[in-house]
């Protein structure tokens, strides 16, 4: 498994799905990458939880506006029609199921599509719960974005989430640098292989029975 995708390569791949016209929040970390993917062509509204409906993509090096910044804090771009407007109200878009798609990071994703991405659990990392809890149980669809293992070689996609959960059976579908994978009532079907990673690989690498679409 020596060919992956780099993290713009998924959010490449993440944005080939996403349809026109859809209502979308990119969460805080890898997701941001997404908005500089996006094809020219399609509308595509994005929505910050800090008041943004109609974020653009990344600035160009030394275009950087400070006042003008997503949820993590990043610089960002406005495109034509943009509008400002409370947090709470954004809050309320959110929990209202206004978002066709929000596109998280994930520390896990388990087999079921619970999703666990604000916190360890270690005593001595900082909780950053975000609106994630709110984006996860209010999107219509819940993305996936990340790196399959973790630096010490471990599956993030999981038989059962071992960090505190941000959501339950929420997550529908999973994109990593090696493959994307719908998370079903079935159980996990693979969708899509990168470079020259095989499904014996994945079956060995999640230890999940995975079904495989073609």
């Amino acid at each position: 498994m020596s060919t992956k995708l780099t993290r713009d390569q998924i959010a490449a791949r993440v944005a080939q799905d996403i349809p026109e016209g859809a209502y979308v929040n990119l969460g805080i970390g890898l997701p941001t990458l997404v908005a500089n993917h996006l094809p020219a062509d399609r509308e595509v509204i994005l929505h910050t939880e800090n008041g943004m409906l109609g974020m653009g993509p990344a600035p160009a090096k030394g275009q950087e506006d400070y006042d003008l910044i997503n949820a993590g804090k990043q610089p960002v771009t406005e495109l034509p029609g943009c509008s400002f407007f409370h947090h709470a109200d954004s809050f309320a878009m959110m929990r209202g199921g206004h978002l066709d798609i929000c596109v998280l990071g994930a520390f896990q994703v388990s087999q079921h599509g619970d999703l666990a991405n604000w916190h360890t659990g270690a005593p001595d990392a900082i909780p950053a719960v975000g609106g994630a809890m709110d984006l996860a149980i209010g999107a219509k669809d819940v993305f996936v974005m990340m790196e399959l293992q973790t630096r010490k070689g471990q599956s993030k996609l999981v038989e059962a989430c071992t960090y505190p959960l941000t959501g339950v059976r929420c997550v529908s579908r999973v994109y990593t640098d090696v493959a994307v994978f719908d998370i079903r009532a079935d159980g996990v079907t693979v969708i899509d292989m990168f470079g020259d990673v095989t499904a014996d690989e994945l079956l060995a690498l999640t230890g999940l029975p995975l079904k495989f679409s073609r």
